[in-house]
């Protein structure tokens, strides 16, 4: 699978590290923007403030089926019901939200764990199998979360959790 990556930072250079790892083409964009043409899917990784400042500076996205990443960083664009409303209002594609409620500064532990890894995700129907099948190739096991109208409850979900510290989280239904 072809991926571009918008933001270099954390969370967009290692998923792009980890997804490269299992297969993928992985092209990282950064402050400069650049070219997503070739994209099957994108992925946006910047703070949540300046996502139209850098979906805005890439080419190529309109209508790409998209898995928004970014978490709250200062104050959320109220204009949106959410940060990947925002992101899917400019991008106009079938939209995510995964990979905001897991620490990127423990990705490289993700291997040495006893069990996946969860993560929570939510999307619409048309960008779910490839959600997933990123959160798997990524380590993680998926935990859908419903359509993207729970964007917004995993965003604010980040707050409690990250005051636990960098960990990994595991959800799973009973037998």
């Amino acid at each position: 699978m072809r991926i571009t990556v918008i933001g270099r930072g954390n969370v967009g250079g290692g998923l792009g590290k980890l997804w490269r790892g299992a297969g993928h083409e992985v092209t990282e964009l950064g402050r400069d923007g650049g070219d997503a043409s070739d994209a099957d899917v994108l992925l946006v990784a910047v703070p949540g403030r300046s996502i139209a400042d850098a979906v805005g500076k890439v080419s190529g996205v309109e209508g790409k089926p998209t898995i928004d990443a970014t978490n709250i960083v200062g104050a959320r664009n109220e204009k949106y019901e959410s940060l990947a409303h925002e992101v899917k209002a400019i991008v106009g594609g079938p939209t995510a939200k995964s990979f905001s409620a897991n620490f990127a500064r423990i990705y490289d532990e993700i291997p040495s764990q006893r069990a996946r890894p969860s993560n929570l995700f939510a999307a619409d129907d048309e960008v779910r199998e490839v959600t997933e099948q990123l959160i798997r190739d990524a380590g993680y096991e998926p935990v859908p979360a419903g359509d993207l109208e729970q964007a917004r409850a995993l965003e604010d979900f980040l707050g409690p959790f990250a005051a636990f510290g960098p960990s990994f989280y595991r959800f799973w239904k009973p037998a």
